[in-house]
């Protein structure tokens, strides 16, 4: 017989309720301080959500922040920004900055003519240096951007919810959806705690992390729509642990290897797209966990209703004995 790997046994019986108090706890209390981080230290918002000017500068030569600031210290430029690139796929004579700055009152933008005296400038200190890339955003598009973001989330988590309320009931749709707004509130509560930088392809990983994590609560749903009709008698809370033990291969090889999968990119992938598989990688821990813990202990909480179930003649203790 070939041997295969199997990251779990093929029989498993864990009561993923045993810590239910501890572990639900501590996805309530992970929401309220990413919220609670959300408005005290804020987001390092990008130059898509804050507006502004950022130039990407190559070298062949390392870089002198400081012999940077100080020539563009007499250009009045608004809000400037140093920040050296580091990445394991630069050569070694491959030295990358990046230099942000916000628009002055009443401009939409750093002008053209002021982009050009800045890289005279910065020529001066470094006549290797040269401008690969240069985005400018106005105010008013950021704002736009801004409120498109929170309208695609929003938009995505109604239209899960719809799917999933369609798809099975509306206990299994407010848990889904639950879990999916516990795993970017966490998310983003993150990117404020270490003050990444927060842009356009942050908001593509929170979205693509609704669509991971909803996939994996759906398989799971799936399951356990199935026992409910093939284990009538069973107690809810045993046949949701009956249905994660059923799944739980499923759910921890799905989410090893994109995890490996990102885990590549992160390495090797580029600045240019670490913030963006980051995000993702922090969502493939936070979704598969939020599966586990999260949507299901709300749907125990809610109830099912089991219609179906052969009804018994009713007794002075009968509400003592009604499942979880």
């Amino acid at each position: 017989m070939a041997w295969r790997l199997k990251l779990v046994p093929t029989h498993t019986k864990i009561d993923f309720f045993r810590w239910q108090v501890g572990t639900f706890g501590a996805s309530v209390a992970a929401v309220i301080l990413s919220l609670v981080l959300v408005m005290t230290m804020g987001l390092n918002l990008g130059i898509d959500f804050k507006g502004g000017t950022t130039i990407r500068t190559e070298s062949t030569t390392p870089v002198d922040v400081g012999a940077m600031r100080e020539a563009l210290a007499g250009q009045d430029l608004n809000d400037v920004t140093i920040t050296e690139v580091t990445d394991p796929s630069f050569r070694a004579d491959q030295h990358v900055a990046q230099i942000r700055i916000g628009p002055r009152d009443g401009e939409e933008a750093v002008t053209p003519e002021s982009i050009a005296v800045l890289e005279a400038a910065l020529k001066g200190v470094d006549p290797a240096i040269t401008f690969p890339a240069v985005e400018s955003v106005g105010p008013k598009v950021s704002n736009e951007l801004m409120w498109k973001a929170v309208l695609s989330v929003v938009a995505a988590s109604v239209g899960i919810l719809i799917y999933v309320w369609m798809r099975f009931e509306w206990q299994f749709a407010v848990g889904c959806v639950a879990a999916l707004v516990h795993d970017v509130v966490v998310t983003v509560g993150l990117f404020s705690l270490l003050q990444l930088k927060f842009d356009l392809s942050i908001v593509a990983a929170l979205l693509t992390i609704l669509g991971y994590s909803v996939n994996d609560t759906v398989v799971i749903f799936d399951r356990l729509r199935e026992n409910l009709a093939k284990y009538k008698t069973m107690p809810l809370r045993d046949m949701m642990n009956l249905t994660t033990n059923e799944t739980l291969s499923r759910t921890i090889m799905t989410a090893t290897t994109t995890f490996l999968s990102l885990l590549v990119l992160f390495i090797f992938g580029g600045d240019v797209i670490r913030g963006f598989v980051f995000a993702m990688l922090f969502g493939v821990v936070i979704g598969t966990y939020s599966t586990l813990y999260v949507a299901k202990n709300i749907v125990l909480f809610l109830g099912v209703d089991r219609g179906d179930k052969p009804k018994k003649s009713a007794t002075p203790d009968e509400f003592s004995k009604v499942d979880a």
